[in-house]
């Protein structure tokens, strides 16, 4: 397969994942925005999220993998296609897969200062104790 063939393969398994997770395939701007949230890296431009969604570049392995996981299909399938099914869930990544809502508390919960994004995730630890309580031997 060339080099325009894997990128047009590519722009089609990234549209049908952003479809199959509820979000548009056709707006490079929320892909940004979404990737930007959810990616501790450099920022990407709304144009290179164009470039993605019409089949002129592939992301990095790193981006590729964050999106994978974000959208909730094997890496290696959203890269190279195959045999697994689209909506499949990579390992672990449906845990990792947020909703709006959890996107916007993590953009808050950013802007905070380190003291009080500490005592944050002391709280949720708190509340995941409490809802998942350990066993006891």
């Amino acid at each position: 397969m060339n080099s325009t063939n894997e990128r047009e393969s590519f722009s089609e398994r990234l549209q049908q994942a952003l479809k199959n997770a509820h979000y548009s395939p056709d707006s490079p701007t929320r892909l940004a925005r979404e990737f930007n949230i959810r990616f501790e890296g450099r920022p990407i431009t709304v144009h290179a999220a164009r470039k993605w969604l019409v089949g002129e570049a592939i992301p990095t392995q790193e981006k590729l993998r964050m999106i994978a996981q974000w959208l909730g299909v094997p890496a290696d399938w959203l890269r190279f296609g195959g045999a697994e099914a689209p909506g499949a869930q990579a390992e672990g990544s449906a845990s990792a897969r947020f909703e709006s809502a959890d996107v916007k508390l993590i953009a808050d919960l950013q802007r905070l200062d380190e003291h009080h994004r500490q005592l944050a995730r002391e709280f949720i630890r708190m509340l995941v104790r409490l809802n998942h309580p350990t066993p006891q031997k």
